[in-house]
C-alpha cells in the first residue's frame, strides 16, 4: 500500500472537505482518505498497482478543488513554510478587512444613522433624493463585493457543481440582498418618474445594501480568526523542528566539513562539540560527555555518554567532544518521528469530529431548502416580496456552519500543538478525546512537572560547623567536579 499526502486548495468549510472525500472515495484501489480542513491536506492510502497519484489529483480537481502532491506521507513536512504561508494569508485577509470596514462604516452611517438620530447631508434628505441615497449605498458596497469576490466565485462554483458549501450560503445571502437592492433602485426610479411617492418611500427604507456588505465583512473576520488558529499550531511545530540544528560537522576522508543536516547519510561520522545540538541519531565512536536529553525524554539531569552509547537527535552536548556514527538521519530520526506523530495527531479525526463532518456534509443543502421554504411561505402568507426575501436571507446568513466544521479540528490541532510544546505527545485525536476519562497520572522521572533545574534551597550545618565554612567546603569539592549536580 502506498501512502501519500497532498495539499488541497480551494476548501473553505466542512462541506468542501466532505466533497473532496466523496470524490476520491469513488476511485477503485483506494484504501483510506482523510481530508484535514485546517491544514488543507489530504492523506491517502491506496494500491499503487491499481490506482495512481495522478488519478487521485484528477478526482480532487473534478470536485472543483486543486491538489498538489507532497510525496510520501512519512516524510517530514515543511512546517516552517506552512507557518510562513499562514502569515501571508493573514496579511491578505487583513487588507480585505481594512477595505471592507473602510466602506462598511460610512455605508452603515448613511443607511442606519437616521435611526440613531445622526445627521445626514442635505442631499440625502427627503423622498425626492431617494435615488441619490440608494445609488450612494450601492457604490459604497461595490468595493466590499470586489475585495471579497472569492466568496462568490467559490460559492456559486460549488453550487453549480452540485456540492454547495459555506461559501454558497454566503454568496447566496449577499447576492440576494444585493439583487433586491438593485430591484429597489429600479422601483424608486419608476416611482419618481410616475409620481408614485408611496412606492419611493417604501423601497427607500428597504435597500439591504448594508446587509450584503456586513455579511461579507463579518465572515472575513471569522476567516482571519481561523487563519490565526492555523498559524499558532504551525508555529508550535516549527519550534519543535528548530530543536534540530540546520547544519552538521561531518568527517569525510579525514576532513571535517560543515554540511546541511539533510545531506548527512547513514554511516557518516558527525562531530559534536560542547554547546552544540546532535543533528542525527547515532552511536558515540569517540569521546565522552554529558548530554542534555530533556527535550526528548523530559529527564532534567544530563546523561553521561561514552564510546558505544547511543545519542538522539535534538539533544544537547554540554561538556566534552564527541564523534558520532549516524545510524538514523532525516525523516528517520527520533525528532522527525515525534514531529510526524504530532502532525498525524493534529490531522486525524476524533469520533466527535467525524460526527460533525457527517452533519456538515448535509447541512448546506438543508439550509438552502429551509431558506427557500421560508421565502415561499411568507409570500403565500400575503407578505410582500421584500419581507419574504429578507426572511430567506436571514436563514442563509445565520446558518453558516463555520463553527460546526471548524470547532473540532481547531481544538484538536491547538491541543496537540500545545501538548507538544509541553512535552506531551498524543498518538491520535481519539486519544486526546479520551483523556477526559483519565483519573490518575503516574510520573517516573524527576523534572516532568518540576523545573528540572536543581538548586540549593536550605543550608543545615552540623553542630560545630558554621554556614560560611560549610559553603567554602562545598565550593572546594564542586570546583574540579564535572558531575551536573556538582
Amino acid at each position: 500500500m502506498q501512502k501519500e499526502r497532498s495539499q488541497v486548495t480551494g476548501m473553505s468549510c466542512a462541506a468542501c472537505s466532505a466533497a473532496v472525500e466523496r470524490s476520491v472515495k469513488k476511485l477503485e484501489g483506494l484504501q483510506t482518505v482523510q481530508v484535514n480542513l485546517l491544514r488543507n491536506t489530504m492523506d491517502v492510502e491506496y494500491d499503487s498497482s491499481v490506482l495512481s497519484s495522478e488519478a487521485i489529483v484528477a478526482a480532487v480537481e473534478q470536485a472543483g478543488y486543486g491538489a498538489t502532491l507532497q510525496g510520501d506521507k512519512t516524510a517530514p513536512q515543511p512546517t516552517s513554510s506552512a507557518a510562513e504561508d499562514s502569515r501571508e494569508k493573514q496579511k491578505a485577509i487583513r487588507i480585505r478587512l481594512a477595505v471592507s470596514f473602510g466602506f462598511l462604516l460610512p455605508l452603515f452611517y448613511i443607511s442606519m444613522g437616521h435611526m440613531m438620530g445622526w445627521p445626514l447631508p442635505h442631499f440625502f434628505h427627503g423622498t425626492q433624493n431617494a435615488l441619490m441615497l440608494a445609488f450612494t449605498q450601492m457604490l459604497l458596497c461595490l468595493p466590499i463585493w470586489y475585495v471579497n469576490r472569492k466568496y462568490f466565485i467559490g460559492g456559486f462554483g460549488s453550487l453549480f457543481r452540485g456540492n454547495p458549501n459555506m461559501d454558497s450560503l454566503i454568496a447566496l445571502g449577499s447576492s440576494a440582498a444585493m439583487v433586491y437592492g438593485i430591484w429597489a433602485i429600479y422601483h424608486i426610479g419608476w416611482g419618481l418618474g410616475h409620481g408614485d411617492l408611496a412606492m419611493v418611500e417604501h423601497y427607500r427604507m428597504d435597500l439591504y445594501f448594508e446587509a450584503s456588505g456586513m455579511i461579507l465583512t463579518l465572515i472575513t473576520v471569522g476567516k482571519l480568526m481561523e487563519e490565526r488558529s492555523k498559524g499558532h499550531t504551525s508555529d508550535a511545530l516549527s519550534r519543535l523542528m528548530d530543536l534540530s540544528p540546520p547544519t552538521a560537522n561531518v568527517l569525510r576522508g579525514g576532513v571535517e566539513q560543515t554540511l546541511p543536516a539533510a545531506q548527512v547519510v547513514v554511516g557518516d561520522i558527525v562531530v559534536v562539540r560542547p554547546g552544540q545540538s546532535v543533528p542525527v541519531d547515532g552511536i558515540v565512536c569517540k569521546g565522552s560527555s554529558w548530554v542534555d536529553e530533556s527535550a526528548i525524554t523530559g529527564e532534567s539531569v544530563p546523561v553521561e555518554k561514552t564510546e558505544g552509547d547511543t545519542v538522539t537527535s535534538a539533544t544537547l552536548n554540554t561538556a566534552g567532544y564527541l564523534e558520532i556514527r549516524a545510524i538514523r538521519v532525516g525523516s528517520d530520526t527520533t525528532l522527525s518521528q515525534i514531529i510526524q506523530l504530532v502532525e498525524d495527531a493534529g490531522a486525524s479525526k476524533a469520533p466527535i469530529a467525524r460526527l460533525a463532518d457527517r452533519i456538515s456534509g448535509v447541512f448546506v443543502p438543508i439550509v438552502l431548502s429551509i431558506a427557500l421554504l421560508a421565502t415561499v411561505a411568507w409570500l403565500l402568507a400575503g407578505k410582500d416580496l421584500g419581507f419574504a426575501i429578507s426572511c430567506g436571507i436571514a436563514v442563509l446568513v445565520v446558518s453558516c456552519p463555520c463553527a460546526l466544521g471548524l470547532a473540532t479540528p481547531t481544538a484538536i490541532m491547538v491541543g496537540t500543538g500545545r501538548g507538544a510544546e509541553q512535552g506531551i505527545l498524543f498518538r491520535s485525536a481519539e486519544v486526546l478525546e479520551n483523556t477526559r476519562q483519565i483519573d490518575t497520572v503516574v510520573l517516573d522521572k524527576t523534572g516532568t512537572i518540576t523545573e528540572g533545574k536543581p538548586r540549593v534551597t536550605d543550608l543545615v550545618p552540623a553542630t560545630g560547623v558554621g554556614s560560611d565554612q560549610l559553603i567554602a567546603l562545598a565550593a572546594a569539592l564542586e570546583q574540579p567536579s564535572e558531575h551536573p549536580l556538582g
